[in-house]
């Protein structure tokens, strides 16, 4: 199954809150559904739970997910 780079915006705390979350091995609840509906509005249907990847060092901050979708339901 195809995997889906979803970027989700957001600021420089709520990065670092996620990250430290991630380590803990916990889900930031909010940004991992931000990321599923990211691929729904895209025209994909998600196969699993989003996978937290890490964060970018740009401006804006962004979370990066990989979402693995279905192949059959591509544009």
């Amino acid at each position: 199954m195809p995997l889906l780079r979803i970027e989700v915006d957001c600021d420089r705390a709520t990065a670092r809150r996620v990250m430290e979350m991630h380590r803990a091995d916990r889900v930031h609840r909010e940004s991992r559904d931000a990321a599923t509906a990211e691929a729904w509005r895209r025209g994909w249907t998600p196969a699993g739970d989003p996978q937290f990847i890490g964060v970018t060092n740009g401006e804006p901050v962004r979370l990066l997910y990989d979402v693995e979708v279905y192949s059959e339901t591509a544009r």
